[in-house]
């Protein structure tokens, strides 16, 4: 199908392809996967080409092209593989929040960092007691002369540890603010900070070679100057910030569904049983039908979402939709794909394993499938 994708965003498709056949190399990967390890090479080989922060202003180290051009940078490294795409894409994740409402010292500082594979990116949201519920947070920040003093804790921040430059940090700075959201603030936190320390947030099912952690925050002191925006509006930047965000998500999903489809698509012609490939048995070409059809449909969604972002239009449904239904689609397709392989699915040394494992972080992340389904029913009116 003809996605109707200009010339530079072809070459753009072309080019990741190709970095990928250059650098996902299996060996490499299994290697990765079995230490748990960030793929540092292949991330700064990334952003050497210009595939981290594509969509940033040339005057920050990016190319000034649009959230399309990103996405399609996130559906074929999350295709070529599902965790190392992940996690180069997601490399400068929250970055965003700096570009769009970040001083021009905080922007000309960190995302030429971000952009050139220097640093990772954090946003520091998510509390034990809270999940999904960003509307009070127990982390403060409290003014004393020209700075903010800074205490409590994140857990399931991406990126963070000892590759992060800083993080977003949403605090408390108006207790007293009613309802509690309006008293919200953000704040860049620098990595290096005294007082700030990461632990390993756990052993997670998929996803495995991003770090997740625990970031905890003890009377670290930063410059009133570090404040993100404005003061008291983190609640909205963080959730006009998540608006957008979400297409990344459903790209990514998508691009683990596709990978898992190619694999199932090339075992179910190649695997012969009774004298013929399974692919010709109508149980399993039917199942690789609906599995085409599904990336299709979620492909148009997710494509249809990035132009309409790149135009202004930003549409809380569309992203919700396009997130929701992508991320779905990417466990289907892995689902499918391991019973097409049967038995040897189901053992680790084969990559559609790891496209099952990584698909369910896409129905968790940047809001759960019934979160999205919440939002999609408010802006339904319901």
């Amino acid at each position: 199908m003809d996605y109707g994708l200009t010339k530079q965003q072809k070459e753009i498709q072309k080019a990741v392809r190709e970095f990928v056949k250059g650098e996902f190399k299996e060996e490499i990967i299994e290697e990765l996967v079995e230490k748990h390890e960030y793929p540092i090479k292949i991330w700064k080989k990334a952003a050497e080409l210009g595939f981290i922060g594509i969509h940033f202003p040339e005057e920050y180290s990016g190319e000034g092209l649009g959230v399309l051009e990103n996405i399609l940078v996130a559906e074929e490294l999350c295709k070529g593989d599902s965790s190392v795409g992940a996690c180069l894409i997601q490399s400068a994740y929250a970055s965003e929040i700096v570009l769009h409402f970040g001083s021009e010292e905080q922007k000309k500082k960190w995302l030429p960092k971000v952009a050139e594979g220097k640093c990772l990116s954090c946003g520091a949201f998510t509390e034990a007691d809270h999940g999904s519920d960003i509307t009070s947070m127990l982390t403060t920040a409290v003014k004393e002369g020209d700075e903010w003093i800074i205490n409590g804790s994140k857990i399931f921040i991406t990126n963070g540890g000892p590759l992060a430059g800083f993080y977003s940090v949403l605090c408390q700075t108006d207790p007293d603010a009613a309802p509690s959201y309006r008293g919200l603030s953000l704040i860049l936190v620098e990595a290096d900070r005294p007082g700030v320390t990461a632990t390993d947030g756990g052993d997670k099912m998929g996803i495995r070679l991003m770090d997740t952690v625990e970031v905890n925050f003890k009377d670290v002191r930063v410059p009133l100057s570090n404040l993100i925006g404005k003061e008291n509006r983190g609640f909205y930047q963080v959730l006009e910030f998540i608006g957008k965000s979400r297409i990344l998500i459903a790209a990514q999903a998508l691009g683990t569904a596709q990978g898992a489809f190619e694999q199932a698509l090339a075992y179910a012609k190649q695997r012969e049983q009774f004298g013929k490939p399974i692919g010709k048995f109508q149980a399993i070409s039917h199942k690789i039908a609906d599995m085409a059809v599904k990336i299709q449909a979620a492909r148009l969604m997710a494509y249809a979402t990035a132009k309409n972002l790149d135009m202004g239009n930003s549409n809380i449904f569309d992203a919700s939709a396009a997130k929701l239904f992508a991320s779905e689609v990417a466990v289907s397709v892995a689902i499918e794909t391991v019973q097409i392989f049967g038995g040897y699915g189901f053992m680790r040394e084969y990559p559609v394993f790891r496209y099952l494992q990584d698909a369910l972080a896409y129905t968790v992340g940047e809001g759960t499938s019934e979160i999205q389904r919440n939002i999609i029913a408010k802006e339904l009116g319901i």
